[in-house]
């Protein structure tokens, strides 16, 4: 029997509360020497937020967190590092103008006589770095180094004051697979070394690869805590999505309506991808078909739809909108094909808080107009009358700021806007997150009408079973490749669980859901959990 390994951080009951949101609730995590332990979950999980409360980022609200045996409050970044807790964020936050010994170093440079010795400081800085397997001229320019490297660096920054634990937040985003392999070598370093590393990560084979424990979180509460090789990468999953309320269950699935296929679609993407972002993918989507983008955070769902809009340009692959070739290189291109993008960052991307509902839903039509063609407020008003009604937005207030209304409202608003432009095409991407259950059956079964009515949609959720609900096809998204393509009829949340979580990544295929699973009965496997809520 192993021993398990001493606790270096225990954090009990751990509460973090900002004005009307609790983002974490009662969340107990484990930090052990020698151990890398991976925090799981989707987007709004909780895992930024815990980080946080660790690094003295965030004072918590109730709870308790002891360091080797002693119980700290951290009211800053520099009480955790005095507790020897360092982190590395997934943005490297070093001086890249400055040397490599230089950043290794910054605040603990060797000084003799008042002044830094800065031969003895690179000597420290280059032991600093060997101690990791690192072999580096301390005298270069960081800048002109990759981003695997600047990585390295920063543990090594962070490893100068002997920390007991290593905090990675995201720190594979931006790397290929030979330098995630050498960012690996050096965290088997520091564990072997006894360092506890709490590592953070939504690339489902890295987990696997480099976790001994896991913990996952859900709508910043505790789900479990498992040995990484105790959990298999299915049930994995459904800890993480959860299972959708019952109230949704009555929307009927737009996936048994057939669709006519004997055309050329609205859009079709060939080999569309990007260097260190998305590797070539293949797309199209038909009139009057909802195609659903499956995967975890971090799978490439959102660099693909914005490759599709010409949000971020892409550097290989074609593109055509009805048979013709099409260049989509900006937003612009993609609006005067009639094509509508609305994007997973509402508050950053999409509403304009100071703006009335009104102003927010005709900025899309005024923009594809231009502005020398300005709205008449007679047809403003008739196009707001009727998304107010026909969406159900409370208030049904044209006047009232945007930014006072809920995070469903706020939602609906963003529809309407790219409705009103008459699109032939509607990308929506994590549309019903974070509103109430009766907002997102809204949205749900507009967009089933919508469909219905001829509409192409692309549709990105979080939530397994929702993508199933609405789509006629599921493009299977995973560590920035596309790993299977499923017609939706038949297919149950466990099938798409199964894809996602299959050892081997699978050449993209378009086959029956009877070809890609096995076949089940009516009920699915439980992914409930009853300390979560949708």
């Amino acid at each position: 029997m192993v021993d398990t390994p001493p606790a270096v951080v225990e954090m009990r009951g751990i509460t973090v509360e900002f004005p009307g949101v609790k983002a974490l609730d009662g969340v107990d995590v484990t930090l052990r020497a020698g151990e890398v332990h991976t925090l799981m979950g989707e987007n709004g999980a909780g895992k930024s937020t815990l980080i946080k409360a660790l690094t003295g980022v965030y004072r918590v609200s109730a709870g308790t967190i002891t360091v080797r045996g002693e119980k700290r409050v951290f009211r800053s970044t520099a009480d955790a590092q005095a507790a020897g807790i360092s982190t590395v964020y997934q943005e490297v936050n070093l001086c890249t103008n400055l040397s490599v010994g230089e950043n290794v170093m910054l605040g603990h440079e060797v000084r003799r006589a008042g002044g830094i010795d800065w031969r003895a400081t690179h000597r420290e800085a280059a032991r600093h770095l060997q101690s990791l397997g690192v072999q580096i001229d301390t005298h270069s320019i960081l800048g002109t180094h990759s981003i695997a490297l600047q990585q390295l660096v920063a543990i090594s920054r962070a490893m100068v004051t002997d920390a007991s634990v290593l905090v990675l937040d995201e720190p594979t985003s931006s790397l290929d697979r030979g330098e995630v392999e050498q960012l690996f070598a050096v965290v088997r370093e520091l564990r072997d070394r006894g360092v506890a590393i709490l590592f953070v990560t939504h690339f489902l084979d890295q987990v696997y690869e480099i976790s001994d424990r896991l913990t996952v979180l859900r709508n910043g509460r505790l789900v479990s805590e498992h040995l990484a090789a105790e959990l298999p990468r299915g049930e994995l999953i459904a800890k993480m999505i959860g299972r959708e309320l019952d109230e949704l269950d009555a929307i009927s699935r737009a996936a048994d309506r057939e669709i006519d296929r004997s055309g050329a679609p609205v859009l079709r993407a060939v080999g569309v991808g990007k260097k260190g972002v998305l590797e070539p993918v293949d797309v199209d989507v038909y009139d009057g078909e909802v195609v659903g983008i499956a995967g975890l955070l971090g799978s490439g769902r959102t660099e693909l739809v914005r490759l599709l809009y010409g949000a971020d340009r892409a550097d290989t692959g074609e593109t055509e909108v009805r048979g013709a070739p099409a260049r989509i290189t900006t937003p612009r291109a993609a609006i005067d094909r009639r094509i509508a993008f609305s994007s997973e960052d509402r508050r950053a991307e999409g509403i304009i808080g100071d703006l009335t509902v009104a102003e927010n839903m005709v900025l899309g039509l005024q923009a594809q107009r231009g502005a020398l063609r300005k709205i008449g407020k007679a047809e403003q008003d008739a196009i707001v009358d009727e998304y107010i009604t026909a969406l159900g937005i409370r208030p049904a207030n044209p006047h009232a700021l945007l930014r006072n209304l809920s995070g469903g409202n706020q939602q609906k608003v963003l529809l309407a806007r790219w409705l009103a432009t008459a699109p032939q095409l509607l990308i929506l991407d994590e549309p019903t997150r974070g509103i109430d259950v009766g907002a997102k059956a809204d949205i749900q079964r507009k967009v089933a009408e919508l469909s219905a009515q001829g509409l192409a949609v692309v549709f990105i959720s979080s939530e397994l079973e929702e993508v199933v609900r609405i789509s006629q096809r599921i493009a299977v998204m995973r560590d920035r490749r596309k790993i299977s393509e499923l017609d939706s009829a038949g297919i149950h949340v466990d099938d798409l669980v199964d894809v996602i979580a299959q050892e081997s990544p699978t050449a993209s295929t378009l086959a029956p859901a009877s070809e890609t699973a096995p076949s089940r009965d009516d009920t699915p496997r439980s992914l409930e959990n009853p300390e979560s809520a949708a």
